[in-house]
């Protein structure tokens, strides 16, 4: 993987944070994928007397849960880490939060973050997606195509506890396709939408459209469909955040139990797709 224009040197680690998870993996022979790049809220040690914000403030813009959404998935990939230390979703480039303007406005240092802190949390990133690749390959190795469901979430009473986004504005969820060859991959998005609609919370279906809210243009799907073009179709799928209390943090265990549900039952769909496209 391309390292960028950043010199990148031998970092040492404090002993105490050697331990410290970045993200775990589980594998089956699956070609279907889910990935929560965003459910993780820890930060390393070194970090946290530097942030102006507090974990309750972090927390409204990482997406919790999301692993819990992914759980039955045959392969999974959940990184542990706040997207306020490194963002896997970003281009290397933007993936640190330096200034206001990259974190919906929030001043997210009390100081300017020291240039080996900020080569520290860039390390992160080229190992994820050098791990990422490794994964991916390992997928190819038995399948002519592969899916990766690349689940997020997103608030939609920004402004206040009382005063949600009309729904027009925020779909239940939110296909994005962006970075994908549309045409060839419509034999599986479309069908993944359908499945979608077909299923229910708290007594109604759920609304699902594409490209409304966000559009997909995160860094995970732009490799996926750069890295492996004709082969992995990445969908990033953007939950609104109706399965929790997002200025509390506390989730609604029943709608996630049934977002859940949605996602799991959708891989006998996709496997069967991507079966009749070999």
């Amino acid at each position: 993987m391309q390292r960028g224009s950043i010199a990148i040197e031998n970092v040492e680690i404090p002993k105490e944070e050697n331990s410290d998870p970045l993200w775990s993996v589980t594998r089956s022979q699956s070609p279907i994928i889910g990935t929560a790049i965003h459910d993780g809220s820890h930060v390393r040690k070194s970090l946290r007397s530097r942030y102006a914000l507090n974990e309750v403030e972090r927390l409204r813009e990482e997406d919790p849960f999301t692993a819990s959404l992914i759980r039955g998935l045959p392969n999974q990939i959940v990184f542990h880490r706040s997207r306020f230390e490194i963002d896997l979703n970003r281009s290397r480039d933007q993936a640190v939060y330096l200034r206001p303007e990259q974190a919906w406005g929030l001043t997210v240092w009390k100081e300017n973050l020291p240039q080996s802190e900020h080569r520290r949390s860039l390390l992160i990133h080229d190992d994820y997606y050098e791990m990422l690749r490794f994964f991916l390959d390992g997928i190819v190795r038995y399948h002519k195509h592969f899916v990766l469901l690349d689940v997020h979430s997103y608030n939609y009473r920004r402004a206040d506890p009382d005063t949600p986004t009309p729904q027009d504005q925020a779909p239940d969820v939110n296909i994005g396709t962006f970075s994908m060859d549309r045409e060839r991959w419509v034999h599986v998005v479309e069908p993944l939408m359908d499945h979608f609609r077909s299923f229910g919370v708290g007594g109604r279906r759920l609304d699902v459209r594409e490209n409304v809210a966000f559009h997909g243009k995160g860094e995970q799907t732009r490799f996926v469909h750069e890295q492996y073009p004709g082969i992995g179709c990445a969908i990033a799928i953007e939950f609104k955040k109706i399965f929790m209390d997002e200025w509390t943090g506390q989730p609604d265990n029943s709608t996630l139990r049934e977002l859940r549900e949605a996602l799991t039952s959708a891989v006998p769909l996709l496997e069967r797709v991507l079966r009749s496209m070999s």
